[in-house]
């Protein structure tokens, strides 16, 4: 199953594509878009967008794995993130690949084994698991294959995945 992880942002966007075939990983890609401060925030959206397209296009992925959003103190960081979101999904969406979301908990969890784990205990074992050569930077980055691996491990049955494949090879 190929699958792009998405640690969602507006001034960076941590992707990551890996694949995972009878429990092994491959890392395809890992980066992050960018967009600077100055960029006017429609502006910055669109670009989040047009790069989004181009990952899922290029890569074709069965799934996307998105972080949810959780903010308790800056709604104003909150919205722009969201907007942020929204464009990528939307991207997702045109391109029919089905969208799953992840709380840190669950990406803790499924990755490290305990869902109170730290960042860098996260990020430790996204390299190992996938078998880097280092920790990917920036963390965003790092968090978007966290997120993949999340999937991989806990996302939908092979029977309900080869159904979705099939709903949108056929348009169903």
């Amino acid at each position: 199953m190929r699958i792009l992880g998405i640690d969602p942002g507006y001034a960076i966007v941590g992707c990551g594509v890996i694949d995972y075939t009878r429990q092994r990983f491959e890392t395809l890609e890992y980066g992050a878009i960018t967009t600077p401060a100055g960029m006017p925030f429609g502006s910055r959206l669109a670009e989040i967008y047009h790069q989004s397209l181009q990952l899922l296009r290029q890569f074709r992925p069965e799934a996307m794995a998105v972080e949810k959003l959780y903010f308790n103190t800056n709604t104003t960081t909150a919205i722009d993130v969201a907007q942020a979101r929204g464009v990528i999904l939307l991207a997702a969406c045109e391109e029919g690949v089905p969208v799953y979301e992840y709380t840190p908990l669950q990406v803790k969890q499924a990755v490290v084994g305990y869902g109170r784990a730290e960042k860098r205990q996260v990020i430790e074992m996204t390299t190992r698991l996938l078998g880097l050569p280092r920790p990917p930077k920036p963390d965003d980055v790092a968090d978007a294959l966290a997120i993949a691996i999340c999937h991989a491990h806990t996302g939908p049955s092979r029977l309900e995945q080869a159904l979705r494949n099939q709903e949108r090879r056929t348009g169903l």
